[in-house]
């Protein structure tokens, strides 16, 4: 089902990578076009150099195999940077945004699309 949705335009993500539910077995399984890294993976690579060294290496895996990386959790720009110096290629957080309704959205994205 995952293939006739990407054959017919949709790109598909899995979520919630690292986390327990999405790991490597659903990575080799299923057809994804993106790879959205946990909140808390994502903030690992502000740890330790082990944890630094793991987040860099799943990003590094992902863009080998084609697809974009979406870091969740990303509160504040150095942990932007940090991410996007390891290759991750969008981010999802506070830093973008709060919880947003329709009317709110709609304004957000409108308001960066002339902002340019």
């Amino acid at each position: 089902m995952l293939a006739a949705l990407r054959e017919g335009g949709a790109a598909v993500a899995l979520d919630d990578f690292g986390s327990g539910h999405a790991g490597i077995a659903w990575l080799r399984a299923l057809p994804v076009d993106t790879l959205k890294l946990d909140g808390e993976l994502a903030c690992a690579v502000l740890g330790s150099a082990r944890e630094r060294l793991v987040v860099g290496h799943v990003i590094a895996m992902a863009r080998a195999l084609g697809l974009a990386v979406v870091a969740e959790g990303v509160e504040d720009a150095g942990h932007r940077d940090v991410l996007a110096a390891a290759g991750a290629t969008h981010y999802q957080g506070f830093l973008c945004a709060g919880p947003l309704d329709m009317a709110a959205l709609l304004t957000l994205v409108e308001d960066r699309a002339c902002a340019g």
